[in-house]
């Protein structure tokens, strides 16, 4: 133990983790983290949350910060501990989810073990992230921490790395946590909301669109005042749905698909689209293009990353809450505003999609499961979509009531995060039911992470639709012409694997069977799994034949 004055260095970072108010460390020590993890046991206010890899850590510190704006924490080794962190890394990054990871490395003053397991940790994590910090002296480490903070909490939120070396966790220093600052977003030029107003008072069809940098409770309640005042319809993105309540009269649909569906031909009537909170890195809701006679106005926190499909001709920016709120006061509705066609796209979308829910073939047809699953989740559940096919049919058919109730992944779509979503969630909201849906093949990614939701108590489903294959990709590959080849795969029984690790495991037998299932999940308390064979055989000609030919026929 190496002797100084002050506190160890180890204790002082824990300090200021507990300053930024950290209620939890996810993660998978190693053993150049052990000054940090010997200083953590002895922390009253943070609790350890041991996983099975770091990767299921990350994306629950990811998840934490989705939830609650403030920035989950999450350890690893230096190394492949590091390197496992970079997926996660990638998802809080390009989702927007204030995320630090904490990472360990050999001591950087005297070398103990030549180059065994070093790699440039640092350099690795500077392009997916917002910041990235060697700590090469204890003086520097509040300073340090409260930057990393600052930054990974700051629109647009992110993921930030802070290495933290053997030798300088063990040094001694007298320095003390910094304490956050207080800091208000901008709020956005008089001027800009003016020119803003006035070109969706001149509109005749105008429509709001709402995105992931939207999806903030006071955000939410501007935007639904916005709606109510104007009457002007609205869209979703798939990661801004719920942040107005789908049952609205005025809701035209989730652009989950990139185009041709209904909510494309309500878009299309538009001339004046005001787009709330969006980010080029989630697949475009609508495609700009050169001379099309359309307004674009962009509100958001930043001003727009010009790509060849957006390119807005109007911006409003800064706090994007007090934007809507400013836009809301200024603006008078105009008589001359039609929405007749724009909302009936949205009727022919639930007539149609009212009709393939009531097909209750088996394996299960994805539009019923998506009813289903509504019908069994209480107007505040969660639930939590790894990365497949079965997305596109949530986002277009789950009415979401609430933001922050559909998590799902369309920035950097990596499959493996559903179920260590859904046990974030679970950990955040004991009292709300979750549950986490699940591809074979995803959940297979991060499927001993089930042993850490029993060993935490928690309460979940985990719906896993199996198919035995890659189900997006082989579906795309038809869809290209390709021979179904080289993506297709066996399965364990999954309900003997649930069981093996203590939860337990259930089998939908038939359509009828499912209902009845989801009821038990949810009412039972523990972590359940559910094997529930699906039929995606239909994707092609409902997402995409039938659509396009029934939208151009209003």
């Amino acid at each position: 133990m190496a002797e100084g004055k002050g506190k160890k260095a180890s204790d002082v970072f824990i300090e200021c983790l507990e300053a930024e108010g950290v209620k939890y460390v996810f993660g998978v020590p190693g053993e150049e983290n052990l000054d940090f993890l010997d200083s953590l046991s002895r922390s009253t206010k943070i609790e350890l949350v041991l996983t099975r890899h770091e990767q299921g850590a990350g994306f629950m510190a990811a998840t934490y910060g989705r939830h609650t704006g403030k920035t989950g924490v999450c350890l690893a080794t230096l190394g492949p501990g590091a390197t496992n962190f970079v997926t996660a890394a990638a998802y809080a990054q390009l989702g927007g989810m204030p995320m630090m990871m904490i990472t360990g490395q050999k001591p950087i003053k005297k070398s103990k073990q030549g180059r065994f397991q070093i790699l440039d940790v640092v350099s690795m994590m500077g392009p997916i992230t917002k910041y990235a910090h060697q700590l090469a002296s204890a003086d520097n480490i509040p300073s340090r921490v409260r930057e990393a903070f600052r930054l990974a909490e700051e629109e647009k939120p992110g993921a930030v790395h802070l290495e933290l070396p053997e030798d300088i966790a063990d040094e001694h220093t007298d320095s003390h946590p910094i304490p956050a600052s207080i800091a208000r977003r901008p709020s956005a030029e008089p001027k800009a909301v003016r020119i803003a107003v006035k070109a969706i008072e001149e509109a005749k069809a105008p429509v709001l669109v709402i995105g992931a940098g939207a999806n903030r409770k006071m955000t939410g309640r501007m935007l639904r005042q916005f709606v109510e005042k104007t009457g002007i319809p609205f869209l979703t993105t798939q990661m801004g749905k719920g942040v107005i309540d789908e049952r609205h009269p005025k809701f035209l649909g989730c652009a989950a698909l990139s185009a041709g569906d209904f909510v494309h031909r309500a878009v299309e009537d538009a001339d004046v689209i005001i787009n709330v909170g969006h980010d080029v890195i989630e697949k475009p809701p609508f495609f700009m293009r050169d001379g099309d006679g359309r307004t674009v106005i962009h509100v958001s926190t930043r001003t727009a990353e010009v790509d060849p499909v957006y390119f807005p001709q109007i911006e409003v920016i800064g706090d994007i809450a007090n934007a809507i709120w400013q836009i809301k006061e200024d603006i008078v509705p105009q008589g001359k505003w039609k929405f007749d066609h724009m909302l009936a796209y949205h009727a022919a979308e639930l007539d149609h999609t009212g009709k393939l829910a009531a097909d209750a073939r088996f394996p299960i047809f994805p539009p019923h499961l998506v009813q289903q699953v509504r019908d069994a989740m209480p107007e505040d559940g969660i639930i939590c979509l790894d990365n497949g096919v079965y997305k596109i049919w949530f986002a277009r058919g789950f009415t979401a009531y609430l933001p922050n109730t559909v998590l799902l992944d369309n920035a950097l779509a990596t499959m493996g995060a559903g179920l260590p979503s859904a046990m974030m969630s679970a950990m955040l909201y004991p009292d709300r039911k979750v549950m986490a849906i699940c591809g074979d093949g995803g959940f297979m990614m991060n499927s001993q992470e089930m042993e850490t939701a029993v060993r935490l108590g928690l309460n979940l489903t985990v719906l896993i639709l199996r198919d035995d294959s890659y189900g997006m990709i082989r579906w795309k590959q038809a869809n290209m012409g390709f021979k179904d080849w080289g993506l297709t795969y066996g399965n364990p029984d999954f309900v003997k694997y649930a069981e093996s690790y203590g939860a337990k495991g259930h089998r939908v037998e038939s359509s009828a069977h499912l209902a009845g299932l989801l009821a038990t999940c949810r009412e039972t308390p523990g972590v359940h799994l559910i094997d529930c064979p699906v039929d995606y055989s239909e994707n092609d000609q409902i997402l995409n034949k039938d659509i396009k030919a029934l939208s151009k026929a209003l």
